[in-house]
């Protein structure tokens, strides 16, 4: 399913639109696109890799969602094949060998940290994984009845700040919040309708996009949700 849209909702962006035209790079850092946003704390670009390479010592957490194409990365934990729809996380301090398709495209969300998280090497998105309950949106932001939600967390920084993983829910409306967080979304199962003063857009199963630090949406889902999310927000 594509996006629709009715007009802009200055918190979502489109990462497949985004993603479109990228150029094709032999490099791991270089060729990526002019990041669809970037601070100190998150930085959220896509590639078009070709043939392989070496990575060593990587310096920050990234997590790499395939929207076309396959990525083998390779280390000493063993090779993971990421698929279209699904990904994986690169700690950082990590070194692998990477292999491209010819038609890879990819999302690359690196996050800055000082230390190794939940885990040392490469891992991947289990998209099988158990879920187990997780907090729903706070009571006083519901429009409606509170839903129930379940999360399964693939990888957690050593800051606590970047997290990646599965997460799904029943229905739900939330009114628009401000956002601390830099998200990026597959949706799996399902549709969500985001909406702010400007306008509002929907996003169905096999759609990307990303939420930035604004002033942030509401959230509609009239059906259940599954989601593949990497998220990098604040403590505090």
């Amino acid at each position: 399913m594509s996006a629709v849209i009715d007009q802009a909702v200055g918190a979502v962006v489109d990462m497949r639109a985004y993603a479109t035209g990228v150029g094709p790079s032999t490099d791991w850092f270089a060729g990526r696109k002019t990041p669809a946003f970037a601070d100190d704390a998150a930085q959220v670009s896509a590639f078009a890799l070709r043939g392989q390479g070496w990575v060593e010592g990587l310096p920050a957490d990234e997590f790499v969602l395939v929207l076309a194409g396959r990525l083998d990365i390779e280390s000493e934990a063993g090779t993971l094949a990421v698929q279209p729809d699904n990904g994986a996380v690169l700690p950082v301090g990590s070194d692998f060998r990477w292999r491209a398709s010819d038609d890879l495209l990819a999302i690359v969300y690196s996050a800055p940290t000082q230390g190794q998280g939940s885990a040392t090497a490469p891992v991947a998105i289990d998209l099988d994984a158990a879920m187990t309950p997780s907090s729903p949106p706070a009571t006083e932001n519901l429009l409606g009845p509170v839903p129930s939600c379940r999360n399964h967390s693939d990888y957690l920084s050593a800051n606590g700040e970047f997290v990646c993983g599965i997460w799904d829910s029943t229905p739900y409306h939330r009114r628009q919040i401000p956002y601390r967080q830099v998200e990026l979304m597959l949706l799996l199962e399902g549709e969500v309708s985001f909406s702010d003063r400007a306008g509002s857009v929907s996003f169905g199963k096999g759609d990307v996009c990303m939420f930035v630090r604004s002033e942030g949406c509401a959230w509609l889902s009239e059906t259940y949700v599954k989601k593949i999310y990497a998220t990098q927000r604040p403590l505090a």
